[in-house]
């Protein structure tokens, strides 16, 4: 067999696969009249925009669903339409007590990711597209060629052949968007335009999301990344920078404020890698986000140290001092160690 041919019988063998997964989570969502369904802890656009989507896939399906998010929803994405949908609680206990209803997580390594209780012991169902996706749940569906969890549950949506509405086309572009980092991403391809394509079709407004997402930080954002840049540091191929507990109390910043500082680091010429490290209140820890263009696989990098994410963007939690961790992941960075 000829180099094409195994490419080719591999490809074909993927497609099955992950037709027959689709197959089975579509009757799996038949099954049940009740659906809990989540993501991971500080959820990005994907996160959000994917449960929002899948609910409404659901509800055309004729099932109960309630979306449970432990973290609040950032600002960034707050103009998504049927927010108020969306349950914030510690606990899938305090929304199905008799723990009756199976649970959907999206994105989620594990149960801990989601960072709710009360799902042990649940049917669980895992729709996931990192390359640090694992087969955790009782029906398992893992994409790491799909360019956003959005891009899995839209396919579900056409199997199912249910309506795709302005408020679900719009959720899944905005969850596309933002995880294929405005298309710049290698997972971006031809389909992802095809796919994006027909969202639009179906009353999703480009120039709109994208003003709501890139169009309307809070001044806090601006002055944290202001921060961040004055600290920025490289060396050869490699660039990093920080912000400390004490940068964001003093000029009000939250957490959410640090999405997307690190890619302007990794916007310099010549710069293959790069990693922003912001410092976790009251924990002595730093949570990092790594990106690459290409050369280091940073998901692999970031798994090491109890992380994951995609080849190219991935993120990870380290101790302090911040001497420390910074020294700890740029050894990897400049080894491209695994």
């Amino acid at each position: 067999m000829t180099t094409a041919a195994k490419l080719q019988d591999l490809q074909t063998h993927a497609t099955n696969h992950h037709e027959s997964q689709i197959t089975l989570l579509l009757a799996t969502f038949r099954s049940y009249p009740r659906f809990l369904l989540t993501s991971h802890s500080r959820p990005d656009g994907d996160a959000i925009g994917s449960v929002l989507a899948l609910a409404e896939v659901l509800d055309q399906l004729g099932c109960q669903v309630d979306i449970i998010l432990a973290d609040p929803i950032p600002s960034t994405y707050r103009a998504l339409p049927n927010l108020d949908r969306i349950h914030h609680t510690p606990s899938a206990d305090d929304i199905d007590p008799l723990r009756t209803a199976p649970a959907i997580l999206l994105e989620c390594d594990g149960i801990a990711r989601t960072g709710l209780l009360g799902l042990e012991g649940r049917t669980l169902i895992n729709i996931d597209h990192h390359a640090s996706g694992r087969p955790f749940a009782s029906v398992n569906w893992i994409d790491e060629h799909a360019c956003a969890v959005a891009a899995m549950v839209y396919r579900l949506a056409i199997a199912a052949d249910v309506d795709i509405t302005p408020s679900m086309a719009t959720c899944l572009y905005a969850a596309i968007l933002s995880d294929t980092g405005s298309f710049t991403y290698s997972s971006t391809t031809a389909d992802t335009f095809a796919l994006v394509h027909h969202l639009a079709a179906r009353g999703a407004n480009p120039s709109q999301i994208a003003r709501d997402i890139y169009l309307s930080n809070p001044a806090s954002k601006i002055r944290l990344l202001g921060i961040a840049l004055s600290n920025l540091q490289t060396e050869g191929d490699l660039a990093w920078t920080w912000v400390t507990s004490e940068d964001m109390d003093r000029i009000g910043a939250v957490p959410e404020d640090c999405e997307g500082v690190v890619n302007y680091l990794i916007s310099i010429a010549g710069v293959e890698s790069a990693v922003f490290l912001r410092e976790v209140a009251d924990a002595s820890q730093f949570r990092l986000s790594i990106r690459s263009k290409g050369k280091i696989d940073v998901a692999q990098i970031a798994e090491t140290f109890g992380g994951g994410g995609h080849r190219s963007a991935s993120g990870c939690t380290l101790d302090g001092p911040l001497e420390v961790a910074t020294e700890r992941i740029l050894t990897q960075l400049r080894t491209g160690l695994c």
